[in-house]
């Protein structure tokens, strides 16, 4: 009797490990499958890094709250507003995207691009043919053309040429054409190139320098936010590309993204775009 019931032990131990080890295989392709499924959710959402500079308004700026659609920059306790943040938003939406906004200085966009911190640059950036040997371009998004901002009632405010400005101290931001392009001044002095828009303002001001080259955009920018600052449209203007007054989004070469940003923007017709510029250089923070 005590063979017999050990014979029917070892048979129902058996039957109980034979069917763990049967649960177990079952659970592996489960397993498997989950991982797919999470991997697969990421890929269809996600998120859209963009960087800019934070400091060219109408096209970009700081903040202190979300007013008028602005966006939290991230790690940062500062919002981003401006027409290139709008313009994300529309991209970001068509891409399925969340929007996350990064804020670097000017120089260092490129780099964040190149070494995968950010997705895209949307920061006011011309489609140069020398930034397109290191990074790709978009369709233009804005295209306009060069001014000079100037203090209001000094001896340039009625110039009609650019020649007007022989002589005069002259700058503009570092690596842009804006910086390039004071060459074609004659007899100009031309000084050291700055970081940032709003430091220049500052120095005109302050008749360290006499004016700077910006887009029009800016000009309009700088005469509604500040009384003592103005801007000069020419006649006879600077020698340039549409490149180089142009704004596109940047993105790492090869980006499988371009084609679809291409579409989107597209979608945007220009009558909306100038409406979305009228509305940043109203909404633009006076110190900016």
């Amino acid at each position: 009797m005590k063979r017999k019931w050990l014979v029917v032990m070892l048979i129902v131990m058996t039957a109980i490990l034979l069917a763990a080890c049967g649960d177990g295989d079952k659970k592996e392709p489960s397993s498997s499958s989950n991982e797919g499924g999470n991997t697969n959710n990421k890929e269809a959402g996600g998120q859209f890094r963009i960087g800019m500079e934070g400091g060219y308004a109408p096209f970009n700026w700081t903040q202190q709250d979300d007013a008028n659609g602005a966006i939290k920059i991230n790690d940062n306790s500062e919002y981003a507003g401006g027409y290139d943040v709008q313009m994300a938003k529309k991209i970001a939406e068509g891409l399925g995207k969340e929007l996350v906004v990064l804020k670097f200085e000017w120089d260092g966009l490129v780099p964040a691009l190149q070494s995968n911190k950010i997705d895209a640059i949307i920061a006011g950036m011309s489609p140069t043919e020398e930034r397109k040997k290191t990074i790709d371009f978009s369709e233009n998004y804005y295209t306009s053309d060069f001014v000079m901002v100037i203090k209001k009632g000094s001896k340039y405010e009625n110039a009609k040429s650019i020649q007007d400005f022989s002589g005069a101290k002259i700058t503009s931001q570092l690596n842009t054409t804006n910086y390039t392009v004071i060459d074609q001044i004659k007899g100009v002095k031309k000084q050291t190139a700055m970081d940032t828009f709003p430091a220049m303002r500052v120095a005109v001001e302050a008749g360290k320098i006499d004016g700077y080259v910006a887009e029009r955009p800016e000009g309009i920018s700088v005469a509604a936010a500040n009384d003592k600052l103005t801007y000069v449209k020419f006649e006879q203007g600077f020698d340039t590309d549409i490149a180089d007054t142009s704004i596109a989004v940047g993105l790492r070469k090869g980006d499988a993204n371009l084609e679809k940003i291409n579409e989107i923007l597209k979608g945007i017709s220009e009558d909306d775009r100038q409406k979305i510029m009228e509305e940043a250089i109203h909404q633009q923070p006076a110190a900016q």
